[in-house]
């Protein structure tokens, strides 16, 4: 006979801890003005629902006045404006109506640290005294439980989309009601694991499994320094590769219910060998990290996955110039933007381009005196038309010339374009529309930025900088964007008369020769170049020598009108 399995409402099995079926849920979700209270960022909607086996015990819902203005792209992403809190109460009296309401009850959270992350600052803030509430996260929840066959991922709305007949639309009631419907489905899926009270559920989400107890004395040959380590299976095969400030304490880590992640409780269940790389420096660590990666392509790093898959945006060089989409930096006077993450960005970003300037879409190349009949673009106004002679060759490379200047230097005419046309959106309800114009802007705005730092640091032959360090000053030699030598200049060198010259040129004797690539390529991954980048940007830095400076800031100052938090997008 098949061993019988306990439900949950079971009377005769004493489970040790609050049943899930007798337990009072708080289900909550919010709405703010950005991704991080730390920034400024606050309260615009509150959410609740109270449940208990199953059935609702209540709903809470209230609008928060955050005493600033609501950014426009939050306002097409949930629909809540300025006009609609400016009557709605402060947080000094929507924070306490909602503990009051959850009073007794265990808080749940798609995303648990963002929601409880605002309310615990403005409980701060206000002095309120946080109540000590046990924590359920779906999200963390859904990646113990659910299989990736199920769901691509653990989003709210992937989840919502799966187990539930509401819908997520970036309204707090709403979205906390389909987070209830994911709570129960997952919970009806623990029983499978014996999991049957909120005990059980915490340590189901941080248990420690018998693989990573027998693999401990793996990190008793790792040594307490700055680096790089690589777990490797029995065919000596790359794992995972990671990066720590201490390799002991990390590698450790992995072994302990620090580790509550499913993939690399697989990956310590292969693992029979740990190797490490010391550094001198962690920038070294991070560098060297995403070098290993990149080579050995280990399947427990996320981030290794399809590298290639990169895209860039050619404004090529021929008698009638268009944007093309390519998958690398080719010598030339093209110009390029990029690299963007995947093609669907890439495509954003020249839908962008497109509709704000009129250079042909067709492929392939023209003669330089075309006779070809217009295209459908054309008679819409959307195209020049250089195929039929309808403009000269002065006027298209004009158009052009606004083009490259978008893409290279300030993508201000683009910004202008879009935002009259998300208002004009806006103001007709179609909010929908206007978001999807505001995230083309987000990837074509992110691209040049992306690509004007990436240049300014790839044209720069050699930057050697310096930071302080506790055993002297960390130095890093950069070549086209690539790191040729990195270490510790020690504090008695530094402050000895001449000396630090001398030690200098000894260190550039071991560093990396490096060749430069087709700019705005850097001679490097570009993960690589822009760790340096933050680096080189961090306070306390000194050039040594070199004349490298922060790019202009053409494109950035765009971005947080078009850019979305990912935080704040969680759900989207």
């Amino acid at each position: 006979m098949a061993p019988h399995q306990p439900a949950f409402d079971d009377p005769g099995i004493d489970w040790g801890g609050r049943p899930l079926h007798d337990t009072t849920f708080c289900v909550v979700d919010l709405e703010t003005t950005g991704g991080s209270p730390a920034k400024g960022s606050k309260i615009t909607e509150i959410g609740a629902v109270k449940v208990r086996g199953g059935e609702i015990l209540g709903e809470f819902q209230t609008l928060v006045n955050p005493d600033q203005l609501i950014p426009a792209f939050i306002t097409v992403l949930t629909g809540i404006t300025d006009q609609m809190v400016v009557e709605a109460p402060r947080i000094a009296e929507a924070l306490p109506s909602f503990l009051e309401f959850a009073h007794g009850s265990v808080l749940v959270a798609h995303n648990a640290p963002f929601d409880t992350g605002f309310l615990k600052h403005a409980a701060r803030e206000l002095d309120i005294a946080w109540p000590g509430f046990d924590l359920v996260d779906t999200a963390v929840l859904a990646r113990r439980v659910l299989l990736r066959d199920e769901v691509p991922n653990v989003k709210l709305a992937t989840l919502a989309a799966r187990f539930s007949p509401v819908r997520p639309d970036h309204r707090a009631l709403t979205d906390a009601r389909a987070t209830v419907d994911v709570l129960h489905a997952l919970f009806e899926r623990l029983g499978t694991w014996n999991v049957a009270t909120v005990e059980d559920v915490a340590s189901f989400t941080s248990k420690v499994t018998p693989q990573q107890r027998r693999k401990r004395h793996l990190a008793d040959s790792v040594p307490d320094a700055p680096g790089v380590y690589l777990f490797r299976d029995a065919r000596d095969e790359v794992l995972y590769v990671g990066t720590s400030r201490s390799l002991r304490t990390r590698v450790r880590s992995y072994f302990t219910k620090a580790e509550t992640r499913t993939r690399m409780g697989e990956m310590i269940a292969l693992a029979e060998r740990v190797d490490t790389v010391v550094c001198a420096t962690d920038t070294e660590a991070r560098v060297r990290e995403l070098r290993l990666i990149d080579r050995h392509r280990p399947p427990y790093n996320r981030r290794s996955k399809f590298p290639e898959r990169v895209s860039w945006l050619r404004l090529t060089d021929e008698p009638w110039p268009r944007i093309s989409l390519v998958r690398s930096v080719t010598e030339g006077a093209a110009t390029h933007i990029g690299p963007f993450r995947s093609r669907r960005q890439a495509e954003a970003a020249l839908a962008t381009l497109h509709d704000a300037f009129r250079i042909r879409q067709c492929s392939g190349r023209l003669p330089i005196k075309p006779s070809r009949a217009a295209c459908v673009l054309a008679e819409l106004g959307q195209c020049l038309s250089p195929c039929d002679g309808a403009v000269t060759p002065t006027d298209y490379l004009y158009e052009v010339s606004r083009v490259r200047t978008a893409m290279t230097a300030d993508p201000v005419e683009v910004v202008t374009h879009l935002e009259q046309r998300m208002a004009h959106l806006a103001e007709s309800q179609r909010f929908e529309d206007a978001a999807v114009l505001r995230d083309r802007a987000a990837s074509l705005i992110r691209a040049v930025r992306r690509t004007q730092r990436l240049d300014s640091l790839a044209s720069e032959p050699e930057v050697i900088a310096a930071a302080p360090h506790d055993d002297g000053w960390q130095v890093h030699v950069i070549r086209h964007g690539r790191l040729a030598a990195a270490a510790i200049l020690p504090r008695q060198v530094a402050t000895t008369r001449g000396a630090t010259a001398g030690w200098v040129d000894t260190l550039l004797t071991t560093a990396e020769t490096v060749e430069p690539a087709p700019r705005p390529m850097p001679a490097a991954l570009v993960e690589e170049t822009e760790v340096l980048l933050r680096w080189l940007e961090s306070p306390g830095v000194r050039m040594v020598r070199g004349s490298w400076a922060s790019a202009w800031p053409a494109a950035a100052r765009h971005v947080d009108r078009f850019d979305v938090d990912l935080e704040v997008a969680r759900l989207a």
